[in-house]
């Protein structure tokens, strides 16, 4: 089974406390409060024990941080809340990490910093998320996104998809579930090209014969002028379900699509071709070419409330 971050429970006041750390005393610098616009994007997985796993995947411009000068590096630090506020319950999930990376020189201004943080929730149809980001020597900057978040149930014997995940390939690290390692990025700021799609099964028939039918459809919606049937992209492939009862089956497959800019619809199909059970997932992906590139940057988990100003180094998977 895939390793998990704490499932850490708060009182639900804490949470709405979140926001005067985006307006505390601006002890680090003298430059004026400010937003910090970023992207971000959440998926759901199975849990343990009846509970659900999110991750949260954010990237944010390079442009929008500040950066520091140390010892002949150019130093970029951001600190991230993920939250899940349970409101009928009461009861909350967060994590609370520091990314920080060191480069030679100043980053383009558009190149993405992208991270990932991940806690887990009881399933829930009254949940807010939170999600925040604040620049680290300059807690005056930052950026509070919040809106309603079904936490999805997974539990029970149906055939049923997680969400679907995307990532950068070729990679070095990543978020890590199994012997599944992805470059998470949100679904609504990715490269044509190639990309890795992870998704995972549940409660397929053991042994058992399953096909899987991946599209990518341009999402016939108001911004969506210009986009042709004839881009859309078809694949489907036959396996043997290896999982055990009760277990999920991960998939990670790459695709190769190169694919104008917009929105288009990304679906995932699974046949259980011994039952005859059908189980469907749709997502939709935003295609927005750049030319500034993107870094992975791995994160320091940290205690909430808690300072944490030696994170150490990461290792940045570069493009």
């Amino acid at each position: 089974m895939p390793r998990h971050a704490p499932f850490l429970v708060i009182a639900l006041a804490t949470v709405w406390a979140l926001p005067a750390m985006i307006t505390s005393d601006r002890t680090a610098s003298a430059s004026p409060l400010r937003p910090l616009p970023f992207f971000y994007d959440l998926y759901s997985f199975r849990g343990d024990t009846g509970v659900t796993d999110v991750v949260a995947s954010f990237a944010v411009p390079a442009g929008n941080l500040d950066h520091e000068n140390v010892n002949g590096e150019v130093r970029y630090r951001f600190n991230v809340t993920f939250v899940l506020a349970d409101t009928a319950l009461g009861l909350v999930a967060r994590a609370d990490d520091s990314v920080f990376v060191a480069v030679g020189r100043p980053l383009a201004g558009k190149h993405l910093l992208h991270t990932y943080v991940e806690t887990r929730a009881a399933p829930s149809k009254a949940t807010v998320q939170r999600v925040i980001v604040i620049d680290a020597p300059y807690p005056g900057t930052g950026q509070l996104y919040t809106h309603a978040y079904e936490v999805p149930d997974y539990s029970g014997g149906a055939l049923m998809l997680s969400d679907i995940a995307l990532g950068l390939p070729e990679r070095n690290g990543g978020w890590r579930r199994g012997g599944v390692t992805l470059a998470l990025l949100p679904r609504d700021h990715f490269p044509s090209g190639v990309f890795d799609v992870y998704y995972e099964i549940y409660n397929l028939t053991h042994g058992g014969t399953y096909r899987t039918e991946i599209a990518i459809e341009p999402f016939r919606g108001p911004n969506s002028r210009g986009l042709e049937a004839d881009q859309a992209v078809r694949v489907s492939f036959s396996g043997e379900a290896a999982a055990e009862p009760g277990e999920a089956l991960p998939e990670l497959r790459r695709l190769d699509a190169s694919l104008a800019d917009g929105p288009y619809r990304l679906t995932v199909k699974v046949t259980d071709e011994i039952t005859g059970r059908t189980a469907r997932r749709e997502s939709q992906l935003v295609v927005r070419k750049w030319e500034d590139g993107a870094t992975l940057v791995p994160s320091c988990p940290v205690t909430p409330g808690v300072p944490h100003p030696d994170c150490p180094e990461a290792r940045a998977a570069r493009e």
